[in-house]
């Protein structure tokens, strides 16, 4: 199979360009990523809506990745309960090697075809949660492994990557496959790839919060209150939805811990 993500970058000579030259030559390539986004957007919407089924009825969503692909999971995991406060746990970021890897490469960890189908068990993986199996080449063996098992077990399965007929894109039941081209340095996949998969994730997991209910108008009801930035977000979102000064909406936020709370105990003083 040739692979798009390997294949020669348009540019030449780039340890001769200028530093204007490399970052105007970066972000051209980079233009062509939500267009190539833009394109697979039927697709996502497929996964989103059968995930969320899953979702309402309890299960979880798994991202599993190795290297850049794996960080990116872990990254979107990692901000679904600060942002739309769920729990620890509903959305998960797994990686092959382990936490260790989110900072340093383990070597050949993303060859264990078994690996990530274990850490998928170690997680009580069942019928109701979903795994998002994310690869830029959509060849690599510990995310392949994981989304046969889980098509066996009957789990609904996606495949994120960026080469079209790769195993990952033949495998999964939802194939999401943005096009990006060769990168900006032959086979860089942290680079248009990186971004492409940062975009869907995005979508992916912040259309699921909308659906779960965690977000009205175009308000974070449910942001837990880590910081006082939050804080001062959370109030003045309360302040606004009931007509109140920010000093009140500070006073009822502290008091009943989220800006949806909050706003239900003033509607119904």
């Amino acid at each position: 199979m040739d692979k798009i993500t390997e294949s020669d970058s348009v540019y030449d000579d780039i340890e001769k360009m200028s530093i204007s030259e490399l970052l105007t030559g970066m972000n051209k390539e980079d233009r062509q990523v939500p267009m190539a986004v833009e394109k697979i957007i039927p697709e996502i919407t497929a996964f989103v809506e059968e995930a969320l089924e899953n979702m309402k009825k309890g299960g979880r969503l798994f991202y599993l990745g190795a290297g850049t692909s794996g960080r990116l999971g872990i990254v979107d995991a990692s901000e679904c309960p600060p942002t739309f406060g769920v729990d620890q746990g509903v959305v998960v970021g797994l990686i092959a090697g382990g936490d260790s890897a989110i900072r340093i490469a383990v070597e050949n960890a993303e060859d264990d075809i078994v690996g990530g189908w274990r850490d998928l068990e170690k997680e009580s993986i069942g019928k109701l949660d979903t795994v998002v199996g994310i690869a830029a080449s959509g060849t690599t063996p510990y995310v392949i492994g994981a989304i046969n098992k889980a098509n066996e077990q009957g789990i609904l399965t996606a495949g994120v990557t960026c080469n079209p007929g790769s195993p990952l894109a033949e495998k999964a039941k939802h194939a999401l496959v943005p096009i990006v081209g060769p990168e900006f340095i032959t086979g860089s996949t942290r680079l248009k790839s990186g971004t492409a998969q940062k975009l869907v994730l995005n979508m992916i997991s912040t259309s699921l919060m909308v659906g779960l209910g965690h977000v009205q108008g175009n308000k974070m009801v449910d942001m837990q209150l880590s910081n006082k930035k939050l804080v001062e977000r959370g109030a003045k979102m309360v302040a606004e939805k009931c007509d109140i000064s920010i000093d009140e909406g500070r006073t009822l936020l502290l008091e009943h811990g989220s800006v949806r709370k909050a706003i239900i105990a003033y509607q119904e003083d």
